[in-house]
């Protein structure tokens, strides 16, 4: 039988730790990864429209494939794009590894002016802000977070969780004491490490176990 699960890999940026750290192979949901990497460059009003037509590439080039699931991942900055990907419809599942979540808080600032420019509006910022796309149409979820993550607050991660809950949509939200930003699998990061078996169970819970 053809394998008819796919995961896209949104990064925010090509470290070993992060999506690279997942290899061609990726262990989580045992499915063919593609790159799909947020635009940035000068132009920054038009990253947020580039971003999301690259993710939709990358996507519709898996389920070109012969994919009938496609499930999304995404760390950091790429945790916000694989978030949007999810929100609006292009995906049937969601991990998204210490995310970026809300263009609303007064961090991450440098993920929120490469999607939207140095002075964005709050209309632009609240358009952008994964919590306020969550429907119950939103797919099954799996967030990570440390609670110690200096880079982006784990407030991300807490902004998610209750917009998943308050609108029914069925998802993981595990929290570790501790762990430093970008650390990809995790593999000897103490509590954290336990996050890409956690998933794998919650997963094959779904029906998407490889």
């Amino acid at each position: 039988m053809a394998d008819v699960r796919r995961v896209v890999d949104v990064e925010d940026r090509g470290g070993d730790r992060e999506g690279g750290g997942c290899g061609h192979d990726c262990p989580i949901l045992g499915g063919r990864r593609l790159r799909a990497r947020p635009a940035r460059g000068t132009h920054a009003r038009h990253t947020a429209r580039v971003t999301d037509t690259s993710a939709r590439t990358h996507i519709a080039q898996v389920r070109s494939s012969g994919a009938q699931r496609v499930g999304v991942l995404g760390f950091s900055a790429g945790g916000h794009l694989a978030g949007h990907a999810a929100a609006t419809g292009l995906t049937e599942l969601a991990v998204l590894c210490y995310p970026v979540v809300s263009m609303l808080t007064p961090t991450h600032a440098g993920s929120r002016e490469n999607l939207l420019g140095p002075r964005p509006g709050r209309r632009a910022r609240r358009a952008t802000s994964i919590e306020h796309l969550v429907t119950p149409a939103m797919p099954p979820t799996f967030v990570w977070h440390t609670a110690d993550d200096a880079l982006v607050p784990v407030e991300h991660a807490y902004l998610l969780g209750a917009a998943l809950a308050r609108h029914g949509v069925p998802h993981a939200l595990h929290v570790y004491p501790s762990g430093v930003h970008g650390l990809g699998l995790a593999s000897g990061s103490g509590d954290a490490e336990r996050w890409t078996a956690e998933c794998a169970a919650w997963l094959r819970g779904l029906g998407w176990g490889a």
